[in-house]
């Protein structure tokens, strides 16, 4: 459905005083994306223009936007937070349609056809004003506004206001306005201070309009879906929606859960149809997983591309990655900062990988850690094997040719090249290049002493007889000067 003839007006400038944090709760994240970004891409989604109120700490809620939607809205500054009515007044300067769309901007579950129904009915019966409704008798929500009406009349008392019985007046005021602007414009002067709280607000527009025989027009919607967000608990709440409606979603495009209710899967994530995620699995940001893979339970993946038939066992953290088919990671793994495994790598327990590319087919099967290395196609590296990437001013790369065997326990100190098919001995400190199909061994040659080992069993045993008897201790020194 078009709106062309619609501007949004987001109101952003509150305090956020319910979240106890001193930090504006716009910013504070549900499945990966920050709450003021729902609403924003709801409107940019419709090609509604969008202005934006800000107030309190209004360069962060700013960066944020300009982060997302890079000169598509327009901030105004409330200065000083007097109320919804005066939100909206400071937006004036920002209109240039005939209706204007207002939301409050901790509302991330509303939906597009929430909007697109406020719209039919605002232009079927040519209201003044518009405004979404919901039902809610429940003490949790006594602090929404209530919709009152009668015969002849209709208001929105402000929950601060509210003197009568939530039971008997359960239709609530969800806070999404559509307005006509030419009454828009006629009414804002009309507004008065509330003598309870001194603010001035919106919700006084419907009395307005009531009150001059206007068209005034609700249209219904379920709860959870205009739930506004003031405490942690409120947070809390919406995003279990948010993360059944994205875990039903994916279910419905062939995805397993093995425990759906125990996973975090934010809303920028894509998985393949095939694929199995396990309980307490974690995936974040942008991730893109491919097709029959299998994230295994309590591992993080984050920002990180998979592609088919990979496997990334439990309790695996995985950022920033590139990771081909075929692939196993972990458990107990650490891939991240711009890693590439290619098809068919194996990245076993314990190893972390850290600004490195694993070539096709190769493996670091236990204990390992690969930092600023390139590792070719084929190569075996070996238990306990470390890269020294860092001199202590600057990180050096190492490189790792195709088909290299590494043997266990390996020091490969950057900047060093392992040439095509070479092998190294198990224990060696690498620090100069290996040539093509050479061997190196760098580490000191094995001393056999025959029978030493009774020497020093005896030697121990001597000493601890010592230290549990002073006498015979002073008895083998006196005799020890007598041969002198």
């Amino acid at each position: 459905m078009a709106l062309k003839d619609v501007q949004a007006v987001i109101l952003a400038a509150g305090k956020s005083s319910r979240f106890k944090t001193g930090k504006t709760k716009l910013v504070e994240k549900l499945c990966g994306h920050e709450m003021i970004l729902y609403p924003t891409k709801l409107f940019t989604s419709l090609n509604v223009p969008v202005s934006m109120v800000v107030g309190f700490q209004k360069e962060l809620i700013e960066e944020t936007i300009e982060k997302h939607f890079k000169d598509s809205v327009l901030f105004v500054e409330q200065t000083e937070q007097k109320g919804t009515g005066d939100a909206i007044k400071t937006s004036q300067p920002t209109w240039t349609k005939d209706h204007i769309l207002v939301m409050n901007g901790d509302m991330p579950l509303v939906t597009p056809e929430i909007v697109e129904t406020l719209y039919a009915k605002h232009k079927a019966q040519d209201a003044a004003i518009s405004f979404v409704t919901a039902h809610n008798c429940e003490p949790t929500a006594s602090h929404y506004g209530r919709v009152v009406q009668d015969d002849n009349s209709v208001a929105i008392v402000e929950a601060k206001e509210f003197a009568g019985d939530i039971g008997e007046n359960c239709c609530i005021n969800a806070g999404v306005y559509l307005i006509k602007r030419t009454f828009l414009e006629q009414s804002m002067e009309k507004l008065t201070q509330s003598s309870v709280t001194s603010e001035w607000y919106i919700t006084d527009l419907v009395k307005i309009a009531s009150d001059q025989k206007l068209t005034v027009a609700t249209t219904s919607a379920p709860f959870d879906k205009i739930r506004g967000i003031n405490t942690f608990k409120e947070l809390w709440a919406a995003e279990q929606i948010l993360k059944a409606e994205i875990v039903k979603y994916w279910m419905d495009h062939g995805v397993r859960f093995s425990i759906a209710h125990n996973v975090q899967i934010d809303r920028g994530v894509t998985i393949g149809a095939g694929s199995s995620i396990e309980s307490g699995a974690q995936l974040l940001g942008s991730t893109i997983v491919g097709k029959n893979c299998s994230i295994g339970a309590f591992s993080l993946i984050k920002n990180t591309t998979i592609a088919d038939n990979t496997t990334i066992h439990a309790h695996t953290i995985v950022s920033d990655t590139t990771i081909g088919s075929n692939v196993e990671v972990g458990p107990f793994s650490h891939v991240w900062q711009d890693s590439v495994i290619q098809d068919g790598a194996a990245v076993g327990n314990f190893v972390e990988i850290k600004r490195s590319t694993i070539g096709k087919n190769s493996k670091a099967k236990h204990l390992t850690y690969l930092g600023d290395a390139v590792v070719g196609s084929s190569v075996n590296i070996g238990a306990g094997t470390i890269t020294c990437n860092y001199d202590g001013t600057e990180k050096h790369r190492t490189r790792i040719e195709d088909g290299v065997f590494v043997g266990s326990n390996n020091t490969l100190v950057a900047p060093v090249t392992l040439k095509k098919k070479s092998f190294t001995a198990a224990g060696s400190t690498i620090t100069t290049e290996v040539p093509e199909g050479a061997l190196a061994i760098a580490r000191e040659r094995q001393v056999n002493k025959d029978g030493y080992a009774d020497k020093i069993r005896n030697k121990k045993t001597d000493a601890e007889q010592e230290k549990s008897s002073p006498f015979l201790g002073a008895v083998k020194s006196k005799s020890f000067e007598n041969n002198q």
